[in-house]
């Protein structure tokens, strides 16, 4: 088993930042891809951004240019830089990470509130 461990959410005013942190503990092989989920009440489960192992990164149009996501791989630890956030990026976040054939993970959730 995987456990990962998220921190970093809380209230911010618009414009503000946060840092998302998550890191994975446990049955540790090659996590390839790492990534930043959210949800909103009353909508799906979308994806943030998503980080190769080898540093490739993908974004979904709504956070380009304002999130940045990043990882290191020696702590098995994936980041979210989120700046000049809005109120329409308030969600619980979740962390997921993919070990392939071994399977993929979800952290808990963390809330990030944007008040206007």
């Amino acid at each position: 088993q995987v456990q990962l461990v998220e921190s970093g959410g809380g209230l911010v005013q618009a414009g503000g930042s946060l840092r998302l942190s998550c890191a994975a503990s446990g049955s540790i092989f090659s996590i390839n891809l790492m990534g930043w989920y959210r949800q909103a009440p009353g909508k799906q489960r979308e994806l943030v951004a998503i980080i190769a192992r080898v540093g490739t990164t993908n974004y979904a149009d709504s956070v380009k240019g304002r999130f940045t996501i990043s990882r290191d791989n020696a702590k098995n630890t994936v980041y979210l830089q989120m700046n000049s956030l809005k109120p329409e990026d308030t969600a619980v976040y979740y962390c997921n990470v993919d070990q392939g054939s071994r399977g993929a993970y979800w952290g808990q959730g963390t809330q990030v509130t944007v008040s206007s």
